[in-house]
C-alpha cells in the first residue's frame, strides 16, 4: 500500500468515525430538541481544544449480528480539551449509534479518561444520553457500569466531576451521574429512573409518564437529584463551563481568583434594614448574599429543592466562596430533612475541594412533626452537623438575626471549629425563641397572675432584653464581634486574608463513619 493510500484510509477512518449513527439518526436526534454528541463537545470546549481518544474502538461481540454493526467509536466520543484555557476529560454518550448503549468496549473508552483525569488532575465532565446496558451483550455491559461506578467513586474528592443527563438515562446507567458531584438535566429532553413507567405500571399499578417520574422538573424539586435544571443542551454546556470557573482542577489546588468586583451597590445600601423589626417577618436571604458578594457572582446550585436553605457559588473580592444560608421566606429557615441533605452535600464537595464556607444564619431551629422524625431528622440533620464539623477549609459565619438552639450549633458554630463568627445587632442567640421560652419557665407565675395576657407581655420584655441579642455570645467569645450589615463584606474579606493558609490536622483514621 502506497503512502497515499495510507493517507487515505486514515483520512476515511477519520470521516467515518465522525458520522455517527449517520444522517438519519442525526436529524431525528435533532428532531427532538437535541445536539449530537459532537455537537455538544463543540459548544463546550474552547475552539479548536479538543483532542479525541480512542475514535477507532469498536465493539468486540457477535451475537445476535452484532458482528454486522461496527460504528467507529462504539457510541461514545471520548478524549480531552480546555475550557477557558484549563483541560478537561469528557466523554459525550451518541444517541445515534446503538442508543447510545453502553458495551464493554465503551465503557473501556470512559474508564479511560476517568483513569487519566485522576492521574492527572484534571476535572471529568460526563455528557449522558444513553439507553442503558447493551442488551445484546448481557453481563459485560453490566461488568462495564460496575468499572465506571468504581472510578466514580475512586475519583470523588480527587477530581471535580461533572455529569449533564441530556436524554435518557434509565436503570443502571444512573449511578453513574449519582456518584458524581454535580448533575445537570435538560427539561423536556431528559430523564432518569432505576425503573421506568412500565415497570412502575406492572407493580404498582401507577399511571406515570417518563417525565413526571423522573424528568428534569421532578428531580430538581423533588428528588434534589439533579443540581440544575436547564431549557436546552446549550445553555447546559454554557453553564457547564461556569460552574468549572469556580473549581480548582484538583483537591491539591486552591480556588481560582479573578478579577475582584465591588458587591451589587443597590443591595449592599440595604443591608442596614434589610431585618425587620418583627422578628415573625421574613425577608429574601439572597438579597443579604448579592449585598455581600462580588456582583453578579452569585450561582445558586438546587435552587428549586429545599429552599428554605440556600447553597451555591460567589467570589468574595475574587475569590471563590461556598455560600449556605437559611432562607426566611420559606419554612422561616427552618432546617428540615431536605435542607440538612443539601446542605451537607454541598459543604463536603466545597471542603473536599478547598472552598473557603461562608454562612447566613437566620434559623428558629429542626422542623417539628412526626413526618420528620419518622423519616429521620435526627441522623438527616447530624449529616450537615457533622459536614461542618468535619471541614479543615477556612468557615465564616454571619448570624444576621434567630440562632436557636441546636440549629445554632450546627450552622457552623465558634464551638465546631468555625474559624470567624460574627452576629449583626439584629441577632438573636438562644435555646428558643422568647415566647416559647417564657410559656415554659415562667408557666407557673403566668396561670397565677390577674392578667396572664399582660404578665405573659412583661415576662417576654424581661427575656428579650436578657437573651434577644447577641451580646451574651459576644461575652464569653462564642461570636467574634458584633458588626453593622455594612461592614460584612470588608469584614469577611479581611478573615479570608489571614485564614487563606489554614492547616488542621484531624485524628488519624481510615475513613470516617457519616451518619448515612
Amino acid at each position: 500500500m502506497s503512502t497515499n493510500a495510507k493517507e487515505e484510509r486514515l483520512k476515511k477512518l477519520r470521516e467515518d468515525s465522525k458520522k455517527g449513527g449517520g444522517e438519519n439518526r442525526i436529524k431525528k436526534q435533532h428532531k427532538k430538541g437535541k445536539l449530537t454528541a459532537r455537537e455538544r463537545i463543540d459548544l463546550l470546549a474552547d475552539k479548536g481544544s479538543f483532542q479525541e481518544i480512542d475514535a477507532f474502538v469498536t465493539h468486540r461481540s457477535s451475537a445476535f449480528g452484532l458482528e454486522g454493526q461496527r460504528v467507529l467509536g462504539d457510541g461514545v466520543v471520548t478524549g480531552f480539551a480546555k475550557i477557558d484555557g484549563r483541560p478537561v476529560y469528557l466523554f459525550s454518550q451518541d444517541f445515534t449509534v446503538f442508543g447510545g448503549s453502553l458495551s464493554e468496549t465503551h465503557a473501556e473508552k470512559i474508564c479511560k479518561i476517568m483513569d487519566l483525569a485522576m492521574k492527572n488532575g484534571v476535572p471529568v465532565i460526563g455528557l449522558n444520553d444513553s439507553g442503558g446496558a447493551r442488551i445484546q451483550e448481557g453481563v459485560s455491559s453490566l461488568g462495564g457500569y460496575a468499572e465506571v461506578f468504581w472510578r466514580n467513586s475512586m475519583a470523588s474528592g480527587v477530581v471535580p466531576q461533572i455529569s449533564a443527563v441530556m436524554g435518557p438515562c434509565a436503570g443502571g446507567a444512573v449511578y453513574s451521574p449519582a456518584l458524581t458531584d454535580f448533575v445537570y438535566m435538560v427539561k423536556n429532553t431528559s430523564y432518569m429512573f432505576v425503573t421506568g413507567p412500565n415497570v412502575v405500571k406492572t407493580v404498582t399499578h401507577e399511571e406515570v409518564t417518563s417525565e413526571d417520574l423522573g424528568g428534569a422538573s421532578a428531580h430538581g424539586t423533588k428528588s434534589g437529584v439533579a443540581h440544575f435544571t436547564v431549557e436546552n443542551d446549550a445553555i447546559c454546556l454554557n453553564d457547564i463551563r461556569k460552574l468549572l470557573s469556580y473549581l480548582p482542577q484538583n483537591c491539591e489546588e486552591k480556588t481560582p481568583k479573578q478579577q475582584p468586583l465591588a458587591a451589587d451597590s443597590s443591595k449592599a445600601a440595604k443591608l442596614d434594614d434589610i431585618v425587620p423589626l418583627n422578628p415573625n417577618k421574613p425577608y429574601d436571604i439572597k438579597e443579604v448574599i448579592e449585598g455581600v458578594m462580588d456582583k453578579g457572582s452569585f450561582y445558586e446550585v438546587q435552587e428549586n429543592y429545599a429552599d428554605n436553605i440556600v447553597i451555591g457559588f460567589a467570589r468574595l473580592d475574587g475569590r471563590s466562596v461556598g455560600v449556605v444560608a437559611n432562607q426566611p421566606l420559606s419554612l422561616a429557615g427552618v432546617l428540615d430533612i431536605d435542607a440538612s441533605l443539601k446542605g451537607a452535600r454541598f459543604v463536603r464537595f466545597c471542603d473536599a475541594f478547598n472552598i473557603p464556607l461562608v454562612v447566613f444564619e437566620d434559623v428558629p431551629g429542626f422542623l417539628p412533626g412526626t413526618d420528620q422524625e419518622w423519616g429521620g431528622i435526627i441522623k438527616h440533620g447530624a449529616k450537615l452537623l457533622y459536614a461542618f464539623c468535619e471541614a479543615t477549609v477556612p468557615k465564616m459565619t454571619v448570624i444576621t438575626r434567630k440562632a436557636y438552639g441546636g440549629a445554632y450549633d450546627v450552622m457552623n458554630s465558634k464551638h465546631i471549629r468555625a474559624d470567624y463568627n460574627v452576629a449583626w445587632p439584629t441577632a438573636e442567640i438562644a435555646v428558643m425563641g422568647t415566647k416559647g421560652a417564657v410559656e415554659i419557665i415562667f408557666r407557673r407565675e403566668i396561670a397565677a397572675a390577674d392578667d396572664p395576657e399582660a404578665k405573659q407581655k412583661e415576662l417576654e420584655d424581661q427575656y428579650n432584653e436578657e437573651f434577644a441579642h447577641p451580646y451574651k455570645a459576644a461575652a464569653r467569645g462564642f461570636i467574634d464581634d458584633v458588626i453593622m450589615p455594612s461592614e460584612t463584606r470588608e469584614k469577611l474579606i479581611h478573615a479570608f486574608e489571614v485564614c487563606q493558609n489554614k492547616a488542621e490536622s484531624v485524628p488519624r483514621k481510615k475513613h470516617d463513619n457519616l451518619p448515612l
